[in-house]
């Protein structure tokens, strides 16, 4: 996936959890509706004053807005996993709690 849509997807993801609207986020930024659906949907990238806007309006940090790591294929997450785990073999039990516990 291009940074144009990682970034998309990650602002999006923040809005929702912030539990806005596009309509909202753009009224809030003073932009249109479709520039957010734009944005988001990894067409374009925002100016540098609408993103600030953004990250003031969901009241998260500039860099907050680039952690999209976990916005990658999921084989690459399986094998980054994998690589964790085999780094910290004690976790191993933990993290399969978790993901027991989450798909139970």
């Amino acid at each position: 996936m291009d940074n144009k849509k990682l970034l998309g997807k990650r602002l999006q993801e923040l809005r929702k959890r912030k539990g806005l609207k596009q309509e909202q986020l753009a009224e809030f930024c003073n932009v249109e509706p479709a520039s957010i659906s734009n944005i988001e949907n990894g067409r374009n990238y925002p100016s540098f004053q609408t993103l600030e806007n953004i990250i003031k309006v969901l009241d998260v940090t500039f860099i907050d807005v680039f952690k999209f790591e976990h916005k990658q294929q999921p084989k690459n997450l399986l094998s980054e996993i994998n690589l964790i785990l085999n780094d910290n073999p004690q976790k191993i039990e933990d993290v399969y709690k978790i993901v027991k516990a989450l798909v139970e």
